[in-house]
């Protein structure tokens, strides 16, 4: 549960703790006193967008810190470990966003210390804190809420996955079949082309690299008689006749031999008259190799560029080089192929997808049973609540409604419908109920779910708009009920709620500095009963309006539940079912 909220430099507030604790947490104040700030600093740890403009003027930043106990919440402990981030004192967690009022408001978070990105903030956050306000209320006209709502109270969420799963695995059977058929048609179109174009790139029997060794075959060709020139230029000079340059350093043999007789030291020299004999001698025979090796043919040199002319036609019309007109070529070979074998192949596509459709049948099907059964039984709870919350002759329905063609939602579209007045028939809940309406069922919809919610913390935002007197007593008692499973914290103007709660905090706004700003106190005994009186709208000094309060603090101490039975004989009453 969330134990306390720090705030700093957040719009009007200068530095705020709010301490919080287990059940039911109520918080009132005067109307701009800063209750909805506090609510926004909520948002901004569960990954609410912020805005450099958030920050308190004059101030750098602006910070929201919460402190959690998570002790024993294994699914919890199982996620921060997967993100490296250790638990404080064994089940301390400490979530902290920061905002910068520099142009671009750049914001950061830590979760225990440890740098995260907003977005593992929010999904940490999330974990731990839900917020109710109206437009969470207004969601639950949305289809996908309330299919949402069934499948959790049915504990059919794991058949909503098999169906999506199962729905995914036959669409991609039949874009599988779709696909191979459109190939096969397209190949049969354009059968004559890829005929051709397979006997035309076989038939040439192209090799990778050819291309180049043509070239350079070509270019001898060409130059046959200047090539056999110039080497023959380089044979003479090395071995033709006087005088030739190996027949000249034959006679240095005599005097490098003498000088080595008189003087030893000179044997280096002929070290390297040796050296540079063979190098000469191995150059005159290569020489000699490439002369008679020169072609002077000109059928060869026709065949080189017939050959060279083909694969410049070829490659032109099928890509740029010999690797893609080899690789159209196996492409159209494939595609010829597809002809023949697509019809074993998507009979037995045909086959994964009549096993798929039974399947995601069969999921739908499942789903369906727990749809039904859970229909009846959410619309039962439902009903015996709308007493408790002032619609003493409400009645709720969940209607399922079966779709021509099952879908990755399921087999049915899932619609709320209520009747909240005598003698009208049940309608879909975005056309009947008001604001005040919507929250109160969606109040009655939370308590209900209350117990399958894994999240420990639970914001309601105005849930009381629209609603006051005897209603206000019923919304603060369903609030006290929630709070049986969860940590509960509501902002609120109503005396009869906040009388309901075991923790009451006043939010005020004064001046400090010449600066207006908001601060948080736990009020207890007299504070409280000063503060259920103001919110009570008499004279709040009056000893009528603190009496009043009094009674309101006595009644939810005297037990809610009973108040509530006796506030609400229509919810004895047997109602007709529609």
């Amino acid at each position: 549960m969330l134990t306390e909220l720090r705030i700093r430099n957040l719009a009007i507030i200068d530095t705020v703790t709010l301490p919080l604790a287990a059940g039911f947490n109520v918080l009132s104040g005067e109307t701009g006193a800063g209750k909805s700030i506090i609510v926004g600093a909520l948002g901004l740890l569960i990954g609410e967008r912020a805005s450099g403009d958030l920050v308190r003027t004059g101030a750098e930043k602006a910070s929201v810190e919460g402190i959690f106990d998570v002790a024993g919440n294994a699914a919890l402990a199982a996620m921060l470990d997967e993100r490296g981030i250790d638990l404080v004192d064994g089940g301390t967690l400490v979530l902290k966003r920061e905002l910068s009022s520099a142009p671009g408001g750049r914001t950061r978070a830590w979760v225990n210390g440890s740098p995260v990105t907003a977005g593992v903030l929010a999904e940490i956050g999330r974990a731990l804190v839900n917020v109710h306000g109206q437009h969470e209320a207004q969601a639950l006209l949305e289809p996908d809420a309330q299919r949402h709502i069934l499948d959790a109270f049915g504990e059919a969420t794991a058949e909503g996955e098999a169906v999506v799963r199962a729905h995914h695995e036959l669409a991609a059977a039949r874009a599988a079949v779709t696909s191979l058929a459109a190939r096969r048609d397209e190949a049969t179109r354009r059968a004559d082309w890829l005929s051709h174009v397979a006997k035309e790139i076989g038939d040439a029997a192209l090799r990778e690299g050819e291309d180049e060794r043509l070239d350079e075959e070509a270019r001898r060709l060409t130059h046959g008689s200047e090539l056999q020139s110039l080497i023959g230029e380089v044979t003479a000079a090395l071995d033709g006749t006087e005088p030739a340059v190996l027949g000249t350093l034959g006679h240095l043999q005599r005097p490098l031999a003498a000088l080595q007789r008189i003087d030893p030291a000179t044997a280096r020299l002929q070290e390297l008259f040796d050296a540079a004999w063979y190098a000469l001698e191995e150059l005159a025979r290569e020489a000699r190799a490439y002369e008679e090796g020169i072609e002077l043919d000109p059928a060869r040199l026709d065949e080189v560029e017939r050959r060279r002319d083909l694969i410049f036609k070829l490659v032109k019309k099928h890509g740029g080089s010999i690797a893609a007109v080899l690789a159209a070529g196996r492409e159209a070979r494939a595609e010829l192929d597809l002809i023949d074998t697509a019809a074993l192949d998507i009979r037995a596509l045909e086959s994964r997808v009549a096993l798929a459709a039974a399947a995601f049948a069969a999921a739908a099907e499942r789903l369906s049973v727990k749809r039904q059964a859970a229909a009846s039984a959410l619309a039962k709870a439902v009903e015996e609540r709308l007493p408790d919350l002032g619609m003493p002759d409400g009645r709720f329905l969940v209607h399922l409604a079966s779709k021509r063609e099952a879908a990755a939602t399921g087999a049915e579209d899932v619609e709320f419908r209520v009747a909240l007045n005598v003698g009208h028939d049940a309608r879909p809940l975005a056309r009947v109920a008001s604001g005040g309406e919507l929250a109160r069922v969606m109040l009655a919809l939370k308590t209900i779910l209350a117990r399958l919610d894994g999240i420990p913390t639970l914001i309601f935002d105005e849930v009381d708009a629209g609603i006051g007197g005897r209603t206000g007593l019923m919304v603060g008692d369903a609030m006290r009920d929630v709070a049986a499973h969860h940590q509960v914290f509501a902002i609120t103007h109503l005396p009869q709620i906040a009388a309901r709660a075991h923790h009451h905090i006043l939010v005020q706004k004064a001046a400090k500095g010449g600066v207006t700003t908001s601060d948080v106190l736990l009020v207890s005994g007299e504070a409280r009963v000063d503060e259920i009186a103001r919110m009570l709208g008499g004279d709040a000094e009056s000893e009528t309006s603190r009496e009043h309060a009094r009674e309101l603090l006595a009644a939810a101490d005297s037990g809610a539940a009973e108040a509530r039975a006796e506030r609400s004989p229509a919810a004895q009453r047997p109602k007709r079912r529609v």
